[in-house]
């Protein structure tokens, strides 16, 4: 049963389209990434899916209630962390958590014991009575994540909540979201790098200029630029013609098919194999004793698939979404108990 539906959502600031006809499918209890470069709509979609953003065209429901229609049904099930984390300087961590408790309806005793076990669970215990303005940048954000979850929602969208964190932080917090999905919970995740995708998400979804133009596995969307390559590096220029013609027997190819540039002594070999690819290409060159300075397997990366998918490079900045949505009202986030 679909936790999240959207069919063709349309989205416009004035004369500027932000969304132009997505449609997009979170199965219950899967992790569904929402994949895309600076201004391309994912924000767009997720304030629209958690109620926080009125849109001109489409229909879609979460946990099976329709986002226009009963709008507080679905507040009352979701749990949202946006961009930049929705705390309270002037309270301490476990106060925040309390405050978004008590508004999620629960009983004050209960969510003191939920604060306090989900300062755990965030490793913040020790900093738990401390004012958030004493917190880093990593902290507030462990803190908001959980703030998210202190009425434990159906379906969690999580906006970009890795962004800026730095590479301890980012892996306590892949940690709590796959523990999350093992528990059940649908998850909406949006982010700009393909590693965390290919670490998180059941399917990915790649939206460009308002466009979901992609859907699969990281797996699948990697292969649509080509696969995986081999590059070698020869110890010397003069062994180029004996490297090709090694590494074209060893994997069936044409001359080619191979990238060669006779000049820096390097050979790109395109591999439909996995990591023993590399044992063949040592025994062939050994067997042929060419020496060779270096060789390495390469995946191919997140520009590499953006740039296959959209003609550029993941990390150019397109904020034109970013500024429409500074016109737009305040973000806030709902939650409310499970029925």
């Amino acid at each position: 049963m679909p936790g999240v539906v959207a069919v063709g959502l349309v989205k416009r600031f004035g004369d500027f389209t932000a969304l132009a006809g997505v449609d997009f499918e979170v199965p219950e209890g899967e992790l569904v990434g929402l994949l895309g470069p600076n201004g391309a709509g994912k924000t767009t979609t997720i304030r629209i899916l958690s109620t926080l953003l009125p849109f001109e065209g489409g229909h879609a429901t979460v946990g099976g209630f329709d986002i226009v229609q009963q709008p507080q049904m679905v507040r009352g099930i979701i749990g949202l962390t946006g961009q930049y984390a929705a705390v309270d300087d002037d309270l301490t961590g476990r106060e925040n958590l309390v405050l978004v408790g008590r508004l999620g309806r629960l009983a004050n005793r209960a969510a003191k014991a939920r604060a306090a076990e989900l300062l755990g669970l965030f490793d913040l215990a020790f900093a738990g009575d401390r004012y958030l303005r004493t917190y880093s940048g990593g902290m507030r954000r462990r803190l908001d994540l959980a703030a998210s979850l202190m009425v434990a929602p159906t379906v969690l969208f999580l906006d970009e909540p890795t962004t800026g964190l730095d590479p301890r932080s980012r892996l306590a917090l892949w940690d709590v979201i796959n523990e999350l999905k093992t528990e059940g919970t649908t998850i909406v995740l949006t982010t700009q790098y393909l590693e965390e995708a290919d670490h998180l998400c059941d399917t990915i979804s790649v939206i460009d200029a308002g466009r979901i133009i992609a859907k699969g596995t990281a797996t699948e969307l990697k292969r649509l630029v080509g696969g995986d390559v081999l590059h070698v590096h020869l110890e010397s220029r003069a062994e180029v013609g004996r490297a090709v013609a090694s590494l074209t027997r060893a994997f069936s190819l044409g001359e080619h098919e191979l990238t060669v540039d006779p000049e820096l002594g390097t050979i790109v070999v395109p591999i439909t194999g996995n990591a023993s690819a590399l044992t063949s290409a040592l025994r062939a060159l050994d067997a042929d004793h060419v020496p060779i300075e270096d060789i390495s397997l390469r995946r191919p990366s997140l520009d590499d698939v953006f740039l296959e998918l959209t003609g550029r490079i993941a990390d150019e900045e397109n904020d034109t979404e970013q500024r429409r949505e500074e016109q737009a009202p305040p973000r806030r986030r709902f939650q409310g108990r499970r029925d």
